[in-house]
């Protein structure tokens, strides 16, 4: 890695910060190299914090793990309860985005790092939140999730293959749209994080090691430990704080960040 001790705190805070907040973490990231002219973190840095990132949600939510674990494969069994019907939900919810993902990961590398389409997207789907958090049709738990609603959640994570859409906005504005309570789109959104990360996580891993990357371990580490515990206190905070706050500070923020990307990019400052 290129980094330095403060560029590394930097954009591992960033990271962390951005990962489960609405708001997309492709802006915040690419941000500091097009403007300062920073150096590509590169692939190894991006697995550290995306590792990091993975490990404050599955701490952070390890009880309700361990029950979707265990009431899964009760299920095999026969059993059913809310809980084996929330894993299977999850894990059909993941398979829209995770077979998109392998067939088109060379389109979204293509267009990742173009300002424009980021700007666009934050703009537009900041608007979808908060049609979605104004006039949502009802305000029910999470146990109350059906098929259908979990579906539709899962193909809505497609939408963030394209850059700026933010996969915890998208997933938390479909859940918002089929019915669900903020924290419990808030909470379903962020269970689904973990399988898309790991593999995620699992496929830079592979590419990074036919790449033959050299690892400055310490850097790694401190990437990882700095991200993980950005994420762990942002999921915490917003948990706790969404339902009094609603979704508006971040819409209001989506929309400013893509109007500055617009300025940015049509002033010659972007690319």
């Amino acid at each position: 890695m290129d980094l330095n001790y403060f560029q590394i705190t930097f954009l591992a805070f960033i990271q962390g910060l951005t990962e489960y907040l609405p708001i997309s973490s492709s802006a915040h990231i690419l941000l500091p190299k097009e403007l300062f002219g920073w150096p590509d973190q590169g692939l190894v840095f991006d697995v550290a914090v995306h590792v990091g990132s993975l490990i404050a949600v599955v701490t952070y939510f390890r009880r309700d793990i361990r029950q979707l674990i265990v009431a899964w494969f009760a299920s095999l069994a026969g059993r059913s309860s809310t809980e084996a019907r929330l894993a299977w939900y999850l894990v059909l919810a993941t398979i829209p985005a995770g077979v998109m993902g392998l067939l088109l990961n060379d389109m979204v590398e293509a267009y990742s790092r173009s300002m424009l389409v980021i700007g666009t997207t934050s703009i537009v789907f900041g608007i979808l939140l908060y049609f979605a958090d104004r006039y949502a049709p009802a305000q029910r738990p999470l146990e109350s999730l059906t098929l259908r609603g979990a579906l539709i959640i899962g193909l809505a994570q497609v939408m963030a293959l394209i850059p700026g859409t933010s996969r915890s906005g998208v997933t938390m504005t479909a859940g918002l749209f089929c019915g669900l309570d903020r924290r419990a789109a808030a909470k379903f959104s962020f269970l689904l994080a973990i399988p898309i990360i790991m593999a995620s996580g699992l496929f830079k891993g592979l590419e990074m090691l036919e790449g033959g990357s050299s690892t400055e371990w310490g850097m790694l580490l401190y990437a990882i430990v700095v991200s993980a515990v950005v994420s762990f206190a942002c999921i915490h905070l917003f948990l706790r704080l969404i339902e009094r706050i609603g979704f508006m500070p971040f819409i209001i923020y989506r929309v400013a960040l893509g109007i500055l990307l617009y300025v940015l990019y049509f002033s010659g400052a972007l690319a």
